[in-house]
């Protein structure tokens, strides 16, 4: 038998870089609670501020890496596209991103229920079968109402952002005590 020796790099993250990644989760999070609209108009603007300096580099770098210079330019037109109607139009932009993550999400979640039944019938047991029927109701829900789902969905994000924001100030801190 050969033996091999594999070499892995650590990246070693400071703690305090996962502290102040805590820290502005979690006060994101409370913004979201606090003033879901206007927070999310902000975030949205922000995006599409990204999206415009984006597609504008993609440009750009057409001329200095010929390479793949069609999709370059398509995703730089779409980019600066995209910034500037968002920036135009923050409340369409803030809207309309968590509706179309609902019905994205509800899409998935039916599609994975339809695959789950199938596992379910092929031996999966009773709970693989009541897990795909949940979430193909959930999916139909997402899709049948995006607007309504979308604004949970930004409570949602809000939640996971704060847990994930408190563990990260925990494991900061164990982090600094290592």
């Amino acid at each position: 038998m050969v033996e091999t020796k594999y070499e892995v790099e650590v990246e070693v993250v400071p703690w305090w870089a996962v502290l102040l990644e805590g820290i502005g989760a979690v006060l994101l999070a409370l913004l979201l609670f606090a003033a879901p609209g206007t927070t999310l108009k902000v975030i949205v603007s922000i995006t599409g501020f990204f999206w415009l300096v984006r597609g504008a580099f993609d440009i750009v770098t057409i001329f200095v890496d010929k390479t793949a210079w069609v999709w370059k330019l398509l995703s730089g037109i779409l980019g600066i596209f995209a910034g500037l109607i968002v920036l135009q139009h923050p409340l369409w932009g803030a809207a309309l991103l968590p509706a179309t993550a609902a019905i994205i999400l509800g899409v998935q979640a039916v599609l994975s229920g339809i695959f789950g039944l199938v596992v379910a019938f092929k031996g999966g047991g009773l709970g693989a079968g009541v897990i795909a029927v949940l979430s193909i109701l959930l999916g139909i829900v997402l899709v049948a109402n995006p607007l309504i789902s979308g604004a949970v969905l930004v409570f949602v994000a809000a939640g996971l952002a704060l847990v994930g924001g408190i563990a990260s100030i925990v494991i900061a801190f164990r982090f600094r005590k290592a």
